[in-house]
């Protein structure tokens, strides 16, 4: 289970259940499992300091590199 952080504030945004290894470039809605401070408009989702992390893409959240980080551990596929 991850923890998606702001990279500009080190707000909490969500917790991930990330699945296989790699890197965390999509987060797919099913997998979110706690909406911790994060908003969703015109498409995208912020921060509360107002910053976007990610783009809604339907399914999933696109990432945007370098506007997140994340701790925790990945699931073994």
């Amino acid at each position: 289970m991850l923890i998606v952080k702001c990279a500009a504030c080190r707000r909490k945004l969500w917790k991930y259940l990330k699945i296989g290894k790699g890197e965390v470039l999509r987060c797919h809605k099913d997998r979110i499992t706690r909406l911790y401070e994060a908003e969703e408009r015109e498409g995208k989702i912020y921060c509360l300091c107002g910053k976007p992390v990610g783009i809604d893409k339907g399914g999933h959240y696109s990432m945007i590199r370098n506007a997140f980080t994340y701790a925790g551990t990945k699931e073994p596929k």
